[in-house]
């Protein structure tokens, strides 16, 4: 029987027999066959006949790790270089305003080591208590530093406007400071303190215009917090007043008359008087950040 012949006309052969798609084995000609022209899930294959591995996508950078303040967490040695620059700089600024300084901290040192060296020498053991000494006259030394910081800040703050709200933020512990929440024109201001003590209102200004002051906002403070000691101070040098410099002493030593929970409610019931009514200096000097660093050698001490 005679075989029938397809009808259709046979492809034609060759390089030009074949589409862009097919994947015969036919030698391409001018290199790899362009990308946009490989079929979709198609594997590129090299010359050495292995798949070519598709590329990475780019990762997404990490998110920082945050602390307990929701402020991303910094490294102890990040932590270690800023104090190191915090107290290199403490030093240099205290440096100026007290020339005394490096000679008072090297008697201390001298001192403190010496006295620890004659005792190690008494024992019959003068390099075993060598490391000690040294610590011990370091430490002396740092803390001739933080007291003629603190003497220095102090003297520079004292009789500007604002001086008194800027010791009392600067206090350790639970003390919420609501600054200049009563002042005159003459930049006289009331300060209002809530703490374990209870209610401590600070006048800082002229006495004969602060008495006044005082006088007002206690009167409105006792109508919202009932039995609640209330205390006033004047700072200033005069009798009857609170030098600057023992500011943050005198609070911190009143009498404990309520208890954390008491302070919170009592914070609560006091938030309806507001904050400051007047504005308030954001630093007794205008070298804010040479008293910020002077701020943080009183707090630690």
């Amino acid at each position: 029987m005679a075989r029938s012949k397809p009808t259709d006309s046979p492809a034609p052969t060759g390089g030009a027999g074949r589409g862009p798609g097919s994947a015969g084995r036919g030698r391409t000609t001018g290199g790899a066959t362009a990308a946009g022209a490989m079929p979709a899930g198609a594997t590129a294959v090299g010359a050495s006949g292995k798949a070519a591995k598709p590329g990475k996508p780019g990762k997404a950078p990490k998110a920082p790790k945050l602390g307990k303040d929701g402020q991303p967490k910094v490294g102890r040695l990040k932590k270690l270089g800023n104090q190191a620059r915090m107290i290199k700089q403490a030093y240099s600024l205290t440096r100026k305003n007290d020339p005394k300084l490096p000679w008072l901290m090297l008697i201390a040192f001298v001192v403190v080591a010496g006295l620890i060296e004659l005792v190690a020498i008494l024992f019959g053991a003068p390099f075993l208590f060598l490391p000690i000494a040294i610590v011990l006259g370091v430490l002396a030394a740092m803390v001739v530093f933080g007291r003629r910081a603190q003497g220095s800040a102090y003297r520079q703050v004292e009789g500007q406007p604002g001086a008194a709200a800027w010791v009392l933020e600067g206090m350790r512990g639970d003390w919420r400071v609501s600054a200049g929440v009563a002042g005159t024109a003459q930049l006289d201001a009331v300060h209002r303190v809530l703490g374990r003590p209870g209610v401590i209102l600070v006048a800082e200004g002229a006495p004969a215009r602060v008495r006044g002051l005082l006088a007002q906002e206690k009167k409105k403070v006792a109508r919202l917090v009932g039995d609640t000691p209330i205390y006033d101070i004047v700072v200033g040098d005069e009798d009857g007043q609170v030098p600057l410099r023992k500011l943050s002493t005198h609070v911190m030593k009143l009498p404990r008359n309520l208890s954390a929970a008491e302070v919170n409610t009592l914070g609560k019931r006091m938030a309806a008087l507001g904050g400051a009514r007047m504005p308030v200096p954001g630093g007794p000097l205008p070298g804010g950040r040479q008293m910020s660093i002077s701020q943080r050698q009183v707090r630690r001490r």
